[in-house]
This record gives C-alpha cells, structure tokens and sequence, in this order.
C-alpha cells in the first residue's frame, strides 16, 4: 500500500505492453486516466478493456495509436465514435461471462480504480460499480485507486482493504451524474402495457432510460415487488419509499435490492450510500441465470434497435455499425424465461426519432442478433403486446405487425409475404 501526492505518481507503475481494467461507469477513474494519457511517450501497446465508462477518453485519440489499444466489452457514448471509426475495439460477450475472461483468457496488469475512503477497519468500497469490477480487481497484479471522498460507500461484494491498493491518489469530486429526461408519451404508453404484465410479488430487472422510468411510473399500485437486475437508476427509489418495492416474495436475498451497478444522478448514489437494503453483488453471480430463476416472477424489461418479424433481435448495433453491446439482455431474458411465472420482454417505441420502423421485415446489412426468435417472449410497443411463444413464423409476423406503427403495417405485411413467403 503506498498513497502518493499525484494521480502521474500512482500511473508510474504501468509498463509497456501491460493490459489494464478500467472501472465501471460513475466509478470510471478520469483522472489516472488522464495522467496515464500524459505518459504516452514513454508507453507503447498498453491494452485497456472495459465495459460502459463515463467522462472523457483521452487516450482513444488517434495520435495515441502506438501508444494504446482499447477493448471494450461494451460500447457507451464516449467511446462510440472511435469504435465506429476502427480506432477502438469491441468484444461480444455477455455480461455475466466477462469476469471468467478475466480468471481464463485475459491476463490483467493493472486495474484502475475508484474507491470510498477506508472505513474504520480499513475496508474501501467500489461505490456504485461492483459488476465486473470486482473480478478484474481480484486478478489484476497490481491496483490503483483514486479515493474519492464523495464515493458512496455500498453493502455488498465490492470491498476492498486499503492494504490491497498497491498505489492510491486522494480526490474529492462528484460523481459522473446521468441526466434525466422527460417520458415521452410513446414511453407512456409502453410503461402502462408493461405494468399490466407485472403481477404483484413479481422480480424486476431493467435498465436506465425512459422505458423503465415510465414502466416503475405505473406500478405505484403492486405490492411485494422486488428488484434484482444488472443496474438501477433513480426510478426505483421513490418506489422503495413508498413501500411498494419490499423485496419480501424474493427466494434470494429477500428484503435486499441486488444490483451489479447503479447509474443516475446524485439522489441515487445518496439512496445507495451506507443503505444495507442494497446490495451491489458479482455480476458472474447476479446475471448467472441459475440465481436468475430461483426467484418467482422475474420480470425482464429490455429494449432494441430493431427487431425482425421472425422475433429476432438486434440490440447492440445499427446496421454495420456497433453502438452498445450484448449486455446483460440475453443472460435476464433466459433467466426470466426460466423462472416460474416470470416474464421476457422487449419494449421498445414503434419507430425511430426519424420516423423508420423499428419492427422490420428483414433486420439491416451487417445488424447482429443479441437476443434469437428461440428466446422471446413479449414485444411490446405503444400500440400494445405481442406474444410470441408457441407461435410459428406466419403468427409472430401477424402479432409484430399489430404493435407495428399504422402507417407501417402494409408495407410490413407485404414484405414479410415477398420476401419470406409468410402470410398474415
């Protein structure tokens, strides 16, 4: 353990040729970041991998080539454009199998983190981001951490003693905060079709965004639900207050809020700070889908780009073009799927911001598929709900056509007969 004046202090000890671990969304560590961009000259083939980071990438410019690769196992907004320009990297894999990469097939150097002060036994906390993080942290060979003194300080897997940080610099600063938007009121009315196939005492996962927002706006009437997801965000805590979100009909963890990261804006990072109703777990454990579907009714909201009228969906890029990743998606659908009474679902607004349909008779040159037609359940739209299990291709083209914008549906219905000879 050694604290150092600087964040160039705690950065001295990458080498060349070292592989190194990012940490995770409001915990990405900006200011190793930009002290180790300082040091390029004196660097060459550094690797970093991460998944969704936040805040400026220094190191991803063009003139750091030689310098450093990127790898990312998910693809957020910062890092976007360079991997759409071939300057970055992304690695399909789900969200629950990175941390095995990290034990098997990924030899780590180096992890860069972010940390809350020590409490009195010496104990640090990753704050909002433990998901993949706490593996990477437990295989790197060395570990530098900022200590943040307004990182929360959260219950769960992702502690760390003070003595385990090989070099660390003091910060004090706000955490990366997401804005919040307004539900549109397409996000409206999906939120109303979704809450009406959530029973009470079902399980909720979903992610950030106006989708959720809407669908946790219409569920101030259930009772008993609980929440056991990847992330969360703001929308779950006036829910919680309310009583609404208990936790009580939970086979695991019952009574606890079980998460891998959280992502939102200052309320939610004071909700999760020092409450041990929140427990931020393992991402290996918390998306296995054998801890998925011990509990009942786990309810899985997720959403895409597009989806094909056979039910296959893409979710992590735009034709050609990645723009996310495979996530948790398939990990929470399977493991909804699987768990007694519960429920997959895709929500997602019928058409683009530019007035394209995003139910589509054939998904676009070069789109991957996240989750297949085998593992949907539910599609469901402003304009309602498709069901698909059990139905043949003619039938789920029929039932996404009906939740299909109006204007769109003739056409849809012309080309799914043209191209794939299915009648509806």
């Amino acid at each position: 353990m050694s604290r150092v004046p600087t964040a160039l202090d705690a950065v001295s000890r990458i080498q060349s040729n070292d592989n190194i671990f990012i940490h995770t969304a409001a915990a990405t560590p900006e200011r190793l970041l930009r002290a180790l961009t300082l040091r390029h000259q004196e660097l060459r083939n550094v690797s970093f991998y991460s998944a969704h980071t936040e805040g400026a990438v220094p190191y991803a410019e063009s003139q750091y080539t030689d310098s450093f690769n990127i790898n990312c196992f998910f693809v957020g907004s910062n890092i976007r454009p360079y991997i759409q320009e071939g300057r970055a990297q992304y690695i399909p894999v789900f969200l629950s199998e990175i941390p095995s990469l990290f034990h098997h097939i990924i030899s780590l150097d180096a992890a860069l983190i972010s940390v809350s002060p020590p409490n009195e036994k010496g104990y640090c906390s990753l704050g909002p981001s433990v998901d993949l993080s706490l593996s990477a942290v437990k295989q790197a060979k060395t570990v530098i951490a900022e200590v943040n003194h307004q990182m929360p300080f959260v219950h769960g897997d992702g502690m760390i003693h003070i003595s385990q940080i090989d070099a660390w610099v003091e910060t004090d600063h706000p955490l990366f905060e997401l804005s919040q938007h307004p539900i549109s009121e397409a996000e409206d009315k999906i939120g109303s079709h979704v809450a009406e196939l959530i029973e009470d005492g079902s399980n909720l996962q979903m992610g950030i965004g106006g989708i959720p927002n809407a669908v946790l706006s219409k569920l101030g009437h259930h009772q008993h639900l609980g929440i056991h997801t990847e992330m969360f965000s703001d929308g779950i805590i006036d829910l919680v207050e309310q009583g609404v979100i208990d936790g009580s009909n939970k086979a695991t963890h019952p009574g606890k809020i079980v998460s891998s990261f959280v992502l939102g804006t200052q309320k939610v990072y004071d909700f999760i700070d020092h409450n041990p109703v929140v427990n931020l777990l393992d991402v290996a454990y918390v998306n296995d889908t054998r801890t998925i579907r011990k509990n009942k009714k786990t309810i899985a909201i997720n959403s895409a780009i597009e989806i094909d009228l056979t039910g296959q969906v893409c979710a992590d890029s735009i034709g050609n073009k990645h723009y996310s990743g495979v996530g948790g998606q398939v990990d929470f659908i399977r493991g909804a799927s699987l768990s007694e009474g519960g429920k997959g679902i895709i929500a997602m607004p019928s058409r683009t911001h530019k007035g394209k349909s995003k139910l589509v008779s054939s998904l676009q040159f070069g789109a991957s598929v996240v989750t297949t037609r085998a593992h949907i359940q539910y599609v469901v739209t402003e304009y309602g709900v498709a069901h698909l299990v059990g139905k043949n291709l003619s039938q789920r083209a029929k039932a996404l056509i009906s939740i299909a914008h109006p204007d769109d549906r003739e056409s849809l219905s012309r080309d799914v007969f043209e191209q794939k000879h299915l009648s509806v």
